[in-house]
């Protein structure tokens, strides 16, 4: 049972409309690092989370998540006033609201359909999926895409301070910025307080791929560090002694056919069987221009032909 308290969180002091600034405080309104998606995140791991001290921290930071979309929600309200009204009253000449919505940055989702109001979509206008909720199910994966998701909120709301001059949003911003902070700190301290958080899941990883670090990209530019260094790691850089990785393996893709099913691949491997002897004349063939390069006609599409084109260019260019 949820009871709405109508005190914000964070008190909202707008100094002037700004419906630019509102759009992009979408981004943390229904965008993919907003404020509704760490809501639903958080929300339905809580309800499936069986551990009860795990299970009461995701509902507490759930819940604190909506008082948050509270406050950006309330911001953007206080940014779009002057355009809202001006869309609802139209007092504004045609252009004049015309330009409203597109000088100011204003998506047009956002001015029509919204009125001014803060939908549930992205600063581009993108509404807001549920193919944003990442959860899998499993505390340890989980609890580690939680500290990614408010790692990026952070930085979203850190982009989001940089470009507005308003004091009073600075502070609000800057307040849902370190509670990002905190809940961060809160998702660590669940994890470690797993005592075998990793490898994530159950079952344990093979020991003989565990160590390995495959030096896969190589020329100007490789480095050598913690990552793949040390005591740690077995760093390969010749591709050939793990190709294929698996003992005995010759690397190569296999499937144990029945009878019927291995009749019918050959009677289909029959049908569709190229003849590299061939050398069919094609569409490319007969359609082929200057630029084709070489084909079954001989020079005619060739790179002999590129005087010819330039010629032809020549003939296309308007006179002086």
């Amino acid at each position: 049972m949820f009871m709405h308290n109508k005190r914000l969180q964070y008190t909202v002091r707008v100094s002037e409309p700004n419906p630019k600034l509102a759009c992009m405080l979408l981004e943390q309104f229904g965008g993919a690092d907003g404020e509704l998606a760490a809501a639903m995140r958080y929300f339905t791991q809580g309800l499936a989370e069986e551990d009860p001290g795990r299970k009461d921290m995701l509902l507490d930071i759930a819940t604190e998540e909506l008082s948050h979309l509270e406050v950006i929600g309330s911001i953007v309200t206080m940014l779009n006033k002057g355009a809202r009204a001006q869309l609802t009253e139209q007092q504004s000449s045609e252009a004049e609201l015309y330009q409203m919505i597109g000088a100011s940055g204003t998506s047009a989702k956002e001015a029509i359909l919204f009125g001014g109001g803060p939908g549930l979509i992205d600063s581009a206008g993108v509404p807001w999926t549920a193919n944003y909720i990442d959860s899998r199910g499993e505390p340890t994966v989980d609890l580690r895409s939680n500290i990614a998701a408010e790692s990026r909120a952070k930085i979203v709301y850190e982009r989001l301070i940089g470009i507005t001059d308003d004091p009073g949003i600075k502070e609000a911003l800057g307040f849902l910025m370190t509670r990002e902070v905190a809940h961060q700190k809160s998702f660590e301290k669940a994890l470690y307080a797993i005592e075998d958080n990793f490898p994530p899941g159950k079952l344990p990883g093979v020991e003989a791929y565990a160590n390995m670090y495959v030096n896969a990209s190589q020329g100007e530019g490789d480095m050598r560090g913690p990552w793949n260094s040390g005591d740690q790691w077995e760093t390969v850089d010749d591709l050939n002694q793990v190709l294929p990785a698996d003992p005995g393996g010759d690397g190569t893709a296999s499937v144990g056919l029945g009878p019927s099913d291995a009749g019918a691949l050959q009677m289909m491997t029959a049908r569709l069987k190229s003849d590299p002897d061939a050398d069919p004349m094609t569409g490319a063939d007969l359609g082929a221009g200057p630029g084709a390069g070489r084909t079954s006609k001989g020079d005619q599409g060739g790179a002999s032909d590129i005087h010819s084109a330039s010629r032809r260019a020549d003939s296309l260019t308007p006179a002086e």
